[in-house]
């Protein structure tokens, strides 16, 4: 990575690097997930090589699924007739070794030493294992993986063996697997769906040591290529043979090594999918086929310098410092790798909730999306950012045909989704949680406003706002008293389904009406192409200003719902640590009725919409919902975190950043093991950008109100504003502004604490940090709740 002012290269690889060893071997599914390898097209799981013992196998491509028929026990009128489920691809991560005649599997026999290390600099995982088979025969094996960045089809792996102790005859089987068993998850209603032997085998051909397989799916009709092509190095003799069949290309090597020999043997693979009408079979095999001889031809070598030249890019703008705590570095550092590789800019992608990182969720397409992860991506990576949306662009057709299905006007967006259809069977928490749509346009909004792109503005993004705006304006509803009101409705709570007047949803509908009336205001001509009038944007503005935002008096509180406060309050005192989470150890009829909020959601509204609240009334809206929030899902602790930090409590903050961004290297929840949880990943960032940086973005121009914990002695990080790097640099006594890569005389203007500041190229902006606001002690969680304490660095 290149050294910025103030940001020197780390003195110890420590701060880059993700390590497991033997000790870690009771946490596979875990570390496979944390050790996933993506490009935002291909995904590799981290899996131990040989393939046994393994959690949970995966190689997945963006956007490649099986169709399934959903069943109900009783089924009702525009229900979902289908979901879809991610499907691993065939899988070329295995070379199964076998020491003089016995496999190598780490449960067995003597396991000497063990470790694999995630390089995130250098975009790698590593393993070196040294292990004595049960006869006695000691091997050590090496080897390095990694999927291109600049190569959107490729991954290789890099493989070596060398005995200790004496000569061994030695097998190596490398296979291209299809078809790969995956274990049933039925424990957990967030666990993915199993589809045995979902690939239907078209053509399987083994040419020398290489070999590709193609596969179509029965039901989803795509077609899947996989090429694997093979380079050997060895100082002696070793027999090769190749075998394909329909569901496999296996390379086997046999032969006796000495100790001071080794066999060496990469894999250069390349993955593509399409739809079964688009390309013929053969068409494809060539296609991956030219795709792995190129990664051959190039060399593993080369490979690994791409890839490290991709990401000193992307850490340029994507890394954050955070000096005074050793473990939160690394962490956040861990975060922003998985971001960097959770997506691509070259084409229209889309980023499930688990990124390629595990089947969770079934592979889907949530909110998360433009909730957490794009208001992060939009300021280290805006084509990716861009790529996301215009996924969301290409499914506008299925939005406005649901739209339709549902007697609603505009566009529908699905809650969940791979290939653009709602794929949640649950519709009080899937159809009815229609604020995905304003979430779209929110990330449309910040997008445009952080970028100037002017053609998507004009183009996608404009008619992504027009459908959505329709779809409120059509689904609202003025009452006698004039007040617009949204009825009928699921929340981001997943504790709350089907209320009136959802705060956070009212405030993003809000916010998507205004923000698609401006859009037409400034492209007539485009807006006139959709079919837009004056009368309807009238009608937009009036519902904008009509919204109603429900306000509990006698409490001096904003009601995440209307009523909500007046509801049963639940009794924590009778729940248990095991209790949690509730969803699992209570009715959903229990849960909706109660004061008892699994995730923020009033909070949410005030982070995303802050100008609509001020500060005394943000103080006690979050005071309130604090002893009401149990956190069972991943996506609260970021946004609790933001407002405490506004508010004050620092301590509180810095602890809930914590949780955010340590909840997959502790597995907190017991669900690191499907697949990392990208909107925490994303929620850390925004913890630490607009949590402790203070940075707000909803009226088109940055704003700053930074404060820090004792706990954090600096923090630096950058953002992409208008193709430019603004780097912000906090201390407990300043905060610093600079442009360190922009033309001299470029210029951005922002708000510090209220004061508008000029930054210009090449001269640092220099400001105090005032007092940390005082808006009494730290607000109570329910028993047991509140995030662990987290340690004053020694």
């Amino acid at each position: 990575m290149q050294s910025t002012p103030d940001q020197p290269s780390p003195p110890s690889d420590d701060r880059w690097r993700i390590v497991r060893t033997q000790d870690d071997l009771d946490r596979l599914g875990e570390t496979e997930s944390i050790f996933a390898l993506s490009n935002g097209w291909v995904g590799w799981r981290g899996t131990l090589d040989e393939g046994d013992p393994c959690e949970m196998p995966g190689s997945y491509l963006n956007g490649f699924h099986e169709r399934r028929k959903l069943d109900y026990p009783e089924d009702g009128y525009a229900f979902p007739q289908l979901s879809d489920t991610l499907i691993s691809a065939p899988n070329a991560t295995l070379v199964r070794l076998w020491v003089g005649g016995e496999p190598l599997d780490i449960r067995t026999g003597t396991l000497r030493t063990h470790e694999q290390v995630l390089d995130l600099r250098a975009g790698v995982v590593e393993r070196v294992t040294e292990w004595t088979s049960p006869a006695g025969h000691g091997v050590r094996i090496r080897s390095t993986r990694l999927v291109s960045l600049p190569r959107r089809r490729v991954a290789a792996l890099d493989w070596t063996v060398e005995p200790l102790d004496d000569a061994v005859e030695l097998r190596i089987c490398a296979d291209l697997l299809a078809n790969e068993r995956v274990p049933e998850r039925a424990d957990d209603p967030r666990a993915a769906s199993t589809i045995h032997d979902p690939l239907i085998a078209e053509r399987h051909h083994a040419d020398g040591t290489d070999g590709v397989l193609v596969h179509r799916t029965e039901h989803s009709d795509q077609r899947i290529a996989v090429a694997v092509a093979h380079r050997l190095s060895t100082s002696h003799e070793i027999a090769t043979s190749t075998d394909a069949t329909e569901d496999r290309i296996r390379l086997t090597l046999t032969g006796t090594v000495a100790p001071g020999e080794r066999v060496r043997l990469t894999k250069y693979v390349a993955y593509e999918w399409t739809p079964v009408d688009d390309t013929d079979t053969d068409a494809l095999a060539d296609q991956v086929t030219a795709e792995a001889y190129a990664a051959r031809e190039a060399g593993f070598d080369t490979l690994l310098a791409d890839q490290r030249a991709a990401l000193d890019t992307a850490w340029q703008t994507a890394d954050v410092l955070l000096d005074g705590d050793e473990e939160l570095q690394l962490a956040i550092r861990f975060a922003m790798f998985h971001l960097i590789q959770a997506g691509r800019s070259d084409d229209a992608l889309s980023i499930p909730a688990k990124g390629l990182t595990g089947n969770g969720y079934d592979g889907h397409v949530l909110w998360d999306t433009e909730q957490y992860v794009l208001p992060v991506l939009t300021y280290i990576a805006p084509g990716v950012a861009r790529s996301a949306l215009r996924w969301r662009y290409a499914h506008l057709p299925q939005a406005r045909e649901r739209a339709a299905e549902l007697r609603l006007t505009g566009a529908t967006f699905p809650w969940r989704t791979i290939g653009g259809e709602e794929c949640s069977g649950y519709w009080p928490a899937g159809t009815a949680g229609l604020h995905v749509n304003a979430d779209i346009a929110d990330a449309v909004l910040r997008y445009a406003a952080a970028t100037g792109d002017e053609e998507f503005r004009a183009g996608a993004g404009l008619e992504l706002l027009v459908e959505s705006a329709r779809l409120w304006h059509g689904f609202g509803h003025f009452t006698d008293d004039g007040g617009f009101h949204i009825f009928g409705v699921t929340g981001p709570d997943e504790y709350a389904a089907l209320v009136d007047d959802n705060a956070f949803t009212n405030l993003m509908a809000r916010r998507n009406l205004r923000g698609a009336a401006d859009a037409v205001e400034r492209y007539p001509e485009a807006a006139g192409q959709l079919g837009v009038d004056p009368a309807e944007v009238a009608g937009w503005r009036a519902a904008a200003e009509a919204m109603v935002l429900p306000y509990d008096a006698k409490r001096g509180v904003h009601q995440q719902a209307a009523g909500f406060t007046s509801q049963p309050e639940w009794n924590f005192a009778d729940t248990g640590d095991d209790d949690y989470p509730l969803l699992l150890s209570f009715p959903y009829l229990e849960l909706y009725r109660r004061q008892v909020v699994k995730q923020a959601d009033l909070v949410l509204a005030m982070l995303r919409c802050p100008g609509e609240f001020t500060a005394e009334e943000k103080a006690a809206n979050f005071a309130y919902y604090e002893a009401r929030t149990v956190r069972d899902s991943s996506l609260s602790a970021a946004p609790q975190a933001v407002l405490a930090a506004e508010l004050g409590h620092l301590d509180l903050a810095y602890d809930l950043f914590a949780e955010s961004v340590l909840q997959d290297l502790l597995d907190i929840g017991d669900k690191t093991g499907d697949g990392l949880h990208l909107a925490s990943l994303g929620g850390s960032w925004l913890a630490l950008v607009q949590g402790f940086g203070g940075m707000r973005d909803d009226r088109e121009l940055l704003s700053f109100d930074p404060r820090l914990p004792d706990r954090i002695d600096r923090l630096a990080f950058s953002l992409c504003w208008h193709g430019h790097r603004l780097l912000v640099t906090l201390t407990a006594d300043e905060a610093r502004y600079e442009l360190p890569d922009a033309p001299a005389d470029t210029i951005v203007d922002l708000w510090h604490h209220g004061e508008q500041v000029r930054v210009v190229a090449g001269t640092p902006t220099h400001r105090p940090m005032p007092p940390v606001p005082d808006f009494g002690d730290e607000p109570t969680a329910p028993p047991g709740r509140r995030p662990t304490r987290r340690a004053a660095a020694g």
